[in-house]
């Protein structure tokens, strides 16, 4: 059994280069009777994700690309900002309507605006008849871009022809929510003052009076090769169909001037094709197959080199991938907050300590199933300060990332199992004593076989949780604790045509955001790509 047919790919190659929310809630009322196995169509995607909130404000909205996506051929046009509601904004509304029809793979897509990347997708697989779907992110934190015109490029690579047949048709728009005397709501990040996309290989330079500073770096293994499932990747050694000399631990760095400045796990995203079964995906998607959110450093420690006024290199590499090898994307963009009341800030990066970066796995042959047990981590603290117009600021950022994996599989690989944790800790210290603690924990809990009868089926289990706490001097301290769950079971018969698989599969998503100011629990249920249960909680 091939890799090819055990793990389905992204599909095509990878494209060049928040959070996002699909179609609105789709009751199932009265409780349909699902159909014995998949048909020729089924429940429009949709995600439990909190829906966008939205100002009540004179608002005005302005497609920005509209385009059918055949091939890997990217829409390109020009941004104007709205004369009709002209900034300050509220808030600014991304949407994504896409629909599709016939047969096709999941296609990763990508939107950016004066090199901004400001989106980035994945897309469903379609029904014989068609689907539709929609996806929403809050994008005011590119408010700087969106003031002045813009060039546009978006793409989302595709392939049509005689056996995929499925044209990608988006269209997106921005809607505008004007301030109106109305500062941001309670809770929402601040606006940076600019926004510089980095391009890999060429010197970034940056206001002088730069007094903090973040990173996004929106980092997606993918593209039709074996980083599109990095975590079931194996040393050399081992008898296994996809190969990495040091296994499946993977690390995204950041660094500035060749010194390391951030350290983060990524995300392991399921798209929706993934683990060798679309029936598991067809209406609910896994974990941020919609949303692909960047991965945030706070880089504020080394602002003050970057204060210099001279071109400084970031760079982004993810660790563990083997040399030489392609697989993976890094766009990132820089947001930067000014003094306002000085031109030029400076100050000193003051601690850097790091420890011995660790990656083990053990691979243990068997007669019957094969076993590699994988351990790894990294820790990294830096501190700086700056003096600022408002007095000296020192920032301490420290960051720990922990991953631990088993993985098992049969000679042939008609069984492959895989369970995986996650971790990613991180303390941000600033200004006069505000600490913010935040806990990212993923999972990963599956098994693909290939019974004597060409039944494949999966049983997978996925977790997406953040838990942040945040203290700050004579206040009370507050709490945000996101936790997206997603459970599949689904059978199909390969080797067959489609109308002829007789798949069945059940799906269960929970998604639970709770902060000071919101409560969102919604959960959805399929059976054979029926909407059976669609529960809001809050």
């Amino acid at each position: 059994m091939t890799r090819t047919r055990i793990m389905s790919m992204l599909g095509a190659l990878l494209l060049a280069a928040g959070a996002l929310t699909a179609a609105g809630p789709a009751a199932a009322a009265g409780g349909p009777t699902p159909p014995a196995e998949f048909g020729s169509d089924w429940h429009d995607p949709l995600t439990a994700d909190p829906p966008v909130e939205r100002p009540s404000t004179r608002s005005c909205e302005i497609t920005v690309a509209e385009a059918q996506f055949r091939d890997f051929t990217p829409y390109t046009g020009r941004y104007t900002p709205p004369a009709d509601c002209a900034g300050p904004w509220a808030e600014v509304v991304l949407r994504l309507d896409g629909k599709v029809k016939g047969r096709q793979y999941d296609r990763l897509g990508y939107l950016s605006m004066g090199g901004v990347e400001i989106l980035r997708t994945s897309t469903p697989q379609p029904s014989p008849d068609g689907i539709q779907w929609s996806v929403e992110k809050d994008v005011t934190r590119y408010a700087q871009t969106f003031r002045r015109a813009q060039p546009v490029e978006m793409l989302i690579g595709n392939v049509v022809n005689d056996t995929y047949t499925g044209v990608i048709d988006v269209k997106v728009t921005l809607t505008f929510y004007a301030a109106e005397g109305r500062t941001r709501p309670a809770g929402r990040d601040e606006v940076p003052d600019r926004v510089v996309p980095v391009t890999a290989g060429t010197p970034v330079t940056t206001p002088r009076n730069t007094e903090r500073l973040l990173a996004e770096v929106y980092a997606t293994g993918s593209g039709g090769g074996c980083e599109e499932y990095w975590y079931m990747t194996t040393p050399d050694a081992a008898p296994y169909s996809c190969k990495a000399a040091d296994g499946p631990y993977r690390e995204v760095q950041i660094r500035v001037d060749g010194t390391l400045a951030g350290i983060a796990a990524p995300f392991p995203t399921v798209w929706t094709g993934g683990w060798s079964n679309p029936f598991l995906w067809y209406v609910t998607p896994g974990p941020r197959a919609f949303d692909v959110q960047p991965v945030v450093y706070d880089l504020t420690p080394f602002a003050a080199l970057l204060n210099d006024g001279r071109p400084h290199a970031v760079d982004v590499s993810v660790a563990g991938v083997p040399a030489g090898q392609s697989g993976w994307s890094t766009p990132t963009n820089l947001l930067l907050w000014q003094d306002a009341g000085r031109a030029v800030v400076p100050g000193a990066l003051t601690r850097h300590e790091q420890s011995d970066p660790a990656n083990s796995s053990r691979w243990t042959p068997g007669p019957q199933e094969h076993r590699l047990d994988t351990e790894g981590g990294h820790r990294l603290t830096v501190a700086g300060y700056l003096d600022t117009s408002h007095g000296r600021v020192v920032t301490t950022v420290g960051r720990s990332v922990r991953t631990t994996s088993v993985h098992r599989w049969t000679e042939g690989e008609n069984r492959d199992a895989l369970r995986a944790t996650w971790t990613d800790e991180e303390t941000v210290t600033s200004g006069h004593g505000t600490v913010v603690r935040t806990e990212r924990t993923y999972t990963m809990d599956g098994t693909t076989t290939i019974g004597t009868d060409a039944r494949l089926r999966t049983v997978l289990a996925l977790t997406d949780r953040a838990d942040t706490r945040t203290t700050r001097p004579g206040r009370l301290p507050s709490r945000s604790l996101r936790d997206h769950t997603y459970e599949g079971d689904a059978t199909y018969t390969t080797g067959v045509p489609r109308d002829q698989r007789h798949a069945v599969g059940t799906t269960t998503t929970r998604y639970r955001l709770h902060t000071p100011t919101t409560c969102h629990d919604r959960t959805l249920r399929t059976t054979q790509g029926t909407l059976t249960e669609d529960h809001l909680r809050c």
